[in-house]
């Protein structure tokens, strides 16, 4: 980094600094990231259930579409055999 840069690349309290020197913005960093570690307590178990929520709405998402163009299909096929002439129009 420059002189006079507003960015600095050092370590302060264990943080990255945006000015060299501020060590009330690093004891504000230790503050929020010592408030974030004693809330983030959670049950082993949730992010089993987090991910299996994900998960379920991914393989139910990929059903449906795959329902939707299933049907869409067979409505052109059907199109195609009893009204050739309006195979252009189902599409569309």
């Amino acid at each position: 980094a420059q002189a006079g840069h507003p960015v600095q690349d050092f370590v302060c309290c264990a943080h990255w600094c945006l000015q060299p020197h501020s060590q009330i913005l690093c004891e504000e960093m230790d503050f929020i990231a010592s408030t974030i570690l004693e809330v983030a307590k959670c049950d082993p178990s949730a992010s089993f259930w987090g991910m299996l929520g994900v998960s379920s709405a991914i393989v139910f998402a990929n059903t449906g579409a795959a329902y939707g163009t299933a049907k869409s299909g067979v409505g052109i096929s059907c199109m195609g055999v009893m009204r050739p002439d309006m195979v252009m129009r189902s599409i569309i």
